[in-house]
């Protein structure tokens, strides 16, 4: 009842969002006002590519801005955030719809760490904003790093530390826990640090099963980027044409990456997550570096 109470949020967000979006790109097309400069095809493609890699938990936002310089996309160094938000909503919000039906979760697991990552980025915004920057990014990319080390050893192929578990569940003190962790993710966010592969890190050591993590930290995006998505809308401070080709080419590669993982392996799914993490924690660590240095 409650996972399909989740679920019914997901389509409402993307339904309400879906015709803001869609008047706003519309009125453009008529007005004439549509970016016509930026290339479909590489858009629809940046898309795919992104949102295939954000299914698997690699994340969207990094790789779309990195394809966005590499393909030389005609789009204003002021406009990429907004692209990345009103570009990816559709696509998470319908990875979050996929994994909550794939996945088996507790209900009130998912719920309760899902509003907690809600309540965080909204309560906790005004605490991290005042954050050093470089700290939190220093300690976080330090943190993923050793839980990359502590999870490859304790993979089944390597056998050298117990850890992790199979379960679907969190009670008592370990859900006041991931309650209390994904209220912190959450407000992170607000900082620009991202929430999959942390979330993935506590999920383990709380001993549930990595697959658990993508329901639960998609879930928790998914609730929040509509908002962030529709402020960027309602100011015109995004590129219409690159946002709705790389929403439609995220779609396609949503889909595509749900059925690969749903035909992953548990022990190549725990080494993806693994490489998710350490890869997270080398960006973090760098972006901390570069902000010492300047």
């Amino acid at each position: 009842m409650i996972v399909n109470v989740v679920r019914g949020l997901f389509i409402l967000l993307a339904a309400v969002y879906g015709v803001v979006f869609g008047k706003d790109f519309m009125h453009a097309k008529k007005e004439g006002k549509l970016e016509t400069e930026v290339s479909t095809g590489k858009t629809l493609c940046t898309g795919l590519i992104t949102d295939f890699a954000d299914t698997l938990g690699i994340g969207s936002f990094a790789p779309t801005v990195a394809l966005i310089k590499f393909l030389k996309l005609d789009i204003h160094d002021r406009h990429i955030p907004g692209v990345l938000n009103v570009g990816h909503t559709i696509p998470v919000i319908l990875e979050a719809l996929v994994f909550t039906l794939a996945i088996d979760v507790d209900a009130v697991t998912l719920a309760v760490l899902i509003g907690s990552a809600v309540v965080g980025s909204y309560v906790g915004a005004g605490i991290i904003s005042k954050l050093d920057d470089k700290k939190i990014q220093l300690i976080m990319g330090v943190a993923l790093a050793i839980t990359a080390v502590v999870m490859f050893l304790a993979h089944p192929w390597i056998n050298l530390m117990p850890g992790g578990g199979e379960a679907t569940a969190l009670t008592g003190t370990a859900l006041i826990i991931g309650a209390i962790g994904n209220f912190i993710l959450g407000a992170l966010m607000t900082a620009g640090i991202g929430l999959y592969a942390p979330c993935m890190a506590m999920v383990y050591f709380l001993g549930m099963s990595p697959a658990v993590a993508f329901p639960i930290m998609m879930g928790s995006c998914a609730m929040l980027m509509p908002v962030a998505s529709t402020k960027f809308i309602k100011e015109g401070a995004y590129n219409k044409k690159a946002s709705i080709c790389i929403t439609l080419g995220g779609i396609v590669g949503v889909l595509a990456a749900v059925f690969l993982f749903k035909n992953l392996p548990m022990d190549i799914l725990k080494m993806l997550v693994v490489l998710v993490i350490i890869y997270t924690s080398i960006t973090m660590l760098m972006s901390a570096k570069k902000k010492s240095v300047e």
